[in-house]
């Protein structure tokens, strides 16, 4: 089961890594610090909250999980 902590800190790093991406694609195409970062920083926001949604969405899909044992020894 996931803790809501985990997926907030799942998103997070996901989305460190998807922040340098995007500056870096929005800066070689313009050339342009600022807008770089600022398209990354937006970028990241909205996503970070997406996904977040997304994780918790899918932790309700009971497709593809295993059910536990009613008894284990």
């Amino acid at each position: 089961m996931e803790t809501r902590i985990r997926s907030i800190v799942k998103a997070i790093t996901w989305r460190a890594g998807g922040l340098l991406v995007t500056v870096t694609v929005v800066y070689a195409i313009t050339r342009k610090v600022e807008l770089a970062a600022t398209i990354g920083i937006a970028d990241t926001i909205l996503k970070l909250a997406a996904f977040y949604v997304h994780e918790r969405l899918w932790l309700k899909v009971h497709f593809g999980k295993l059910r536990p044992p009613d008894y284990q020894i």
